[in-house]
């Protein structure tokens, strides 16, 4: 099965199935059938493996899966084993805490730049990067040709700076704002961040629990 035929269900899957290994190397647990992997993450096991089968396939019969292994796969499949280089644009208070708290390169990433045009916050130095001012923007990207950005930016401010990034060759966007970029950018690949839409969403589920 090709990249673009996989359902979206099932990549999203694989980050989860990624730690779980990850917390089964922690315990020490080196071998784990898909019926016991299933019952730890709440699926079936018929799922899991319909889902791995999609890559290929990983698990011997009988044997089950060797957990180094397939979570040696899985990285390979999410790319963590070949980093991007990524940049940050809006270092307020969510920026800050994503570029202090995320393990980027547990997750494929390697955060290279920080940027605000704010007098106040450039020259600041988060996790050992020093802030840059966004006019640095052109020139840092030319030189170092991030793949990714990272956008913790107002809404108004988003667009100029997705349609600039894009043409300096950044194919790839984590969206902390409201602004919808694939809209304007279809070919971008894009993954939102929306706070809000999960706080309604959540409020949507706890009133559908309490009514039944």
């Amino acid at each position: 099965m090709t990249k673009g035929a996989i359902s979206s269900l099932v990549i999203r899957r694989m980050p989860r199935y990624y730690r779980f290994l990850g917390e089964l190397q922690e315990e020490g647990i080196t071998r784990i059938s898909s019926r016991e992997l299933a019952e730890r993450m709440n699926l079936t096991a018929s799922q899991i493996r319909q889902d791995f089968n999609c890559f290929g396939g990983f698990g011997q019969q009988g044997y089950g899966y060797n957990v180094g292994m397939l979570r040696e796969e899985i990285a390979h499949i999410l790319g963590v084993d070949r980093p991007q280089t990524a940049i940050l644009i809006g270092v307020g208070n969510i920026g800050k805490a994503v570029a202090k708290n995320v393990n980027f390169e547990s997750k494929g990433f390697s955060l290279i730049g920080l940027f605000d045009e704010k007098e106040s916050i450039v020259g600041q130095v988060v996790k050992n990067t020093p802030v840059r001012h966004i006019s640095t923007l052109d020139e840092f990207c030319r030189e170092n040709k991030p793949s990714t950005a990272i956008l913790c930016l107002p809404k108004t401010a988003t667009k100029p700076i997705v349609s600039q990034l894009i043409n300096l060759g950044v194919k790839g966007f984590m969206n902390f704002t409201s602004y919808d970029i694939a809209l304007d950018f279809p070919n971008a690949v894009v993954e939102n961040v929306h706070f809000g839409d999960g706080l309604m969403t959540l409020s949507y589920r706890l009133h559908e629990k309490q009514d039944n």
